[in-house]
């Protein structure tokens, strides 16, 4: 067969494909509608404070069912062919809850009282078994239609994507039937991707990279890369037309004044509203960890935008003496010995961060951000990996790119990628989007996995996995001056 007959048929069955997957994702959000326009319909509809003519009705349910692909979409929530069922349910049930509580809201503003909620609790409910149903059908179904792809993977300075593909269950969708270095695929292309229907590029310099992404997309072979830390930083180009020729302009992270001042009023709103409203969660955690033994918080030197050092604020996990030869350390996770009982429990619930809303609102970091390090640590990264200080060309934040879509052991070389991507494109959108998607994490135990004590100077460039864990390491703790309940480093602020 030629290569044009190849194309041609990759195109038939790749339009198939996308026909099938937008079916079975509208027949969902159709499937979870019902419940609650049987709701409405049936009891809140005729209960509001002027009752709609019958386009008022519909655009209630046009509302929700907007609302719920947009968040089954922030949760991931219809990617079938890559989730496990269970993830796939436990996103949906996520867009379900967000979804419910905001039409209720609605609901609340319309009959202008506090409506009934057993109607939507009894929908809600129904929604949840109806997600579970399709989930389980809906994967089952689409790995009896789709057989794994064949799939190549190319490393050069990564290696060991095969074994990710199996530990995460994503055999079922990708068929790795060969591993090359880029060397020999560069000797001969065709042979070596010739029975490729997708292709994994993995830690490839461009000039390589560029030829092969070239053959793929004549070939029409589906090309998955993992980027290199240039490739992100080009992302933020903005393409203009000088001299009559297309030409990407970059520069440092400089995003437009009308973002960063929506940015600050909205943390100063959000944290001064969670600060009031946790008072009184943050006081019973406070007053637990003083029975605990020692201080209920701690402050820590970190680094945030260009560099800038600032004090962050977080409650104790760990003994008084969890650092007493003075080196920083990074938690190993549940198994450090140094964490406290009630401070296995906050890490759990990430508890222990709520003090940072202080820090928020005082402008040292911002709700969504590159998660801040501690300086020792960040140079330590630095000797091996100098792009590591990019990370600082944005205020630090709360929570971030890394943190929703990575691991606490994921890599420094892999958590910069991944704070880089957020850089490149500032907007208020992404930072909504990873806000809630923070949700997500909150109850995955995954997330919060320690490291190895052994592989704290892994910087990940060589091979997937393993390798150091985010900066909530130990805190220096016995030999810092305590005032008013509250732990300074090195005598205090500076």
């Amino acid at each position: 067969m030629s290569t044009k007959e190849t194309v041609k048929v990759k195109d038939g069955e790749n339009t198939k494909h996308r026909f099938w997957l937008r079916s079975i994702k509208f027949i969902n959000a159709v499937m979870i509608t019902v419940p609650f326009a049987l709701c409405w319909y049936l009891y809140y509809a005729d209960r509001i404070w002027a009752p709609f003519y019958s386009n008022g009705d519909k655009l209630v349910v046009v509302m929700f069912i907007a609302l719920y692909i947009m968040f089954g979409k922030i949760y991931s929530g219809f990617t079938i062919s890559i989730n496990h069922v269970a993830e796939i349910v436990y996103s949906q049930i996520l867009a379900i809850l967000f979804t419910n509580s905001i039409m209720y809201f609605v609901t609340w503003l319309l009959t202008k009282r506090f409506p009934n909620p057993l109607p939507m609790l009894a929908a809600l409910v129904a929604e949840c078994i109806l997600s579970l149903i399709w989930s389980a059908i809906a994967h089952a179904e689409y790995f009896r239609r789709f057989k794994p792809i064949r799939t190549v993977i190319v490393y050069d300075m990564r290696k060991g994507l095969e074994n990710l593909v199996n530990s995460y269950g994503l055999d079922k969708r990708f068929n790795v039937v060969e591993t090359h270095h880029v060397s020999d695929v560069m000797d001969n292309m065709a042979q070596s991707l010739g029975k490729a229907e997708a292709v994994f590029l993995c830690g490839i310099h461009s000039h390589d990279r560029n030829k092969i992404i070239k053959y793929c997309v004549k070939a029409d072979i589906r090309a998955y890369i993992i980027p290199r830390v240039g490739d992100l930083l080009m992302e933020s180009a903005h393409p203009i037309h000088m001299f009559h020729l297309p030409i990407l302009m970059l520069e440092r992270y400089n995003p437009t004044p009308e973002y960063l001042i929506i940015k600050r009023a909205f943390d100063i709103l959000v944290s001064g509203i969670a600060l009031i409203i946790l008072s009184p969660l943050m006081i019973v955690i406070a007053i637990l960890i003083r029975r605990d033994g020692g201080t209920a918080f701690y402050r820590q030197k970190r680094l945030t935008k260009n560099g800038k050092e600032f004090y962050v604020l977080k409650f104790r996990s760990m003994r008084m003496d969890a650092e007493k030869d003075g080196v920083a350390r990074l938690s190993s996770g549940e198994n450090d010995d140094r964490i406290t009982p009630i401070g296995h429990f906050i890490r759990a619930c990430r508890i222990d961060e709520l003090p940072q809303l202080i820090n928020i609102l005082s402008g040292d970091m911002s709700i969504v951000g590159p998660r801040p390090e501690r300086p020792e640590i960040a140079a330590d990264y630095e000797k091996e990996l100098p792009e590591f200080a990019l990370r600082l060309q944005a205020k630090a934040g709360l929570t971030g790119y890394a943190q929703v879509y990575g691991k606490y052991n994921t890599t420094p070389n892999d958590k910069l990628l991944m704070d880089l991507q957020y850089i490149a494109k500032p907007s208020f959108a992404e930072d909504l989007k990873i806000m809630f998607a923070t949700v997500k994490i909150l109850f995955m135990p995954e997330s919060t996995e320690g490291i190895d004590a052994n592989a704290t100077n892994a910087m990940g460039d060589g091979s997937f996995g393993g390798g150091a864990g985010e900066e909530d390491s130990a805190e220096i703790e016995d030999s810092a001056e305590i005032e008013d309940g509250v732990e300074k480093e090195d005598g205090g602020d500076k």
